[in-house]
């Protein structure tokens, strides 16, 4: 095969692989973030969304309607497709990753680090820096820390390691035919 068509298809597969992780965690940690709020802790889907807007938007973002609401759903987004972007450059980049997740506890494991890692730089750096605010620590704080193990890592992991070739080709995927990159 070509070198050219290799690389075309090596890159595909990267775009399949971020795409699938990236709405995956999206879409799970949406759920989670959204079940948690308005159940457990009795506040509003509205008022959750209108927060994670209001971290680089200001404090005008809560309560400020549906448009807030739907701007933080895409910053969700966006820092979900961001943060599988990282894990997407470290899976190609090192096979002892690759070789860590191919099996259910490898993939436990790397997500109970890279979940809380996330969660860590989230809310020790980039949201402080944004609103000035230091972090509280809480028990709201510590539900998301360990949350985001099989919230947001977890299925991001399992998006990014799935057999996207073998779906590309017409086969069905799954993760024990996990071909390397």
């Amino acid at each position: 095969m070509p070198a050219e068509t290799r690389a075309t298809r090596s890159g595909r597969d990267a775009l399949v692989r971020l795409s699938r992780a990236g709405a995956l965690t999206a879409i799970v940690d949406f759920t989670f973030s959204s079940v948690l709020v308005t159940v457990f802790y009795h506040s509003t889907f509205a008022r959750l969304w209108q927060g994670v807007a209001s971290v680089p938007f200001g404090p005008a973002a809560i309560g400020g309607g549906t448009r807030w609401t739907l701007i933080g759903i895409g910053l969700h987004i966006c820092v979900a497709f961001t943060w599988s972007t990282i894990f997407l450059v470290l899976y190609l980049t090192f096979g002892w990753l690759r070789r860590a997740v191919e099996t259910p506890a490898g993939l436990l494991a790397v997500a109970a680090v890279y979940g809380p890692c996330i969660w860590m730089f989230m809310s020790f750096i980039l949201i402080p820096t944004l609103t000035g605010r230091p972090p509280t620590i809480t028990n709201r704080w510590w539900v998301q820390f360990f949350g985001h193990v099989p919230f947001v890592a977890a299925p991001m992991i399992t998006g990014i390691r799935m057999a996207s070739r073998a779906r590309l080709a017409g086969a069905p995927a799954t993760a024990a035919t996990f071909p390397a990159p």
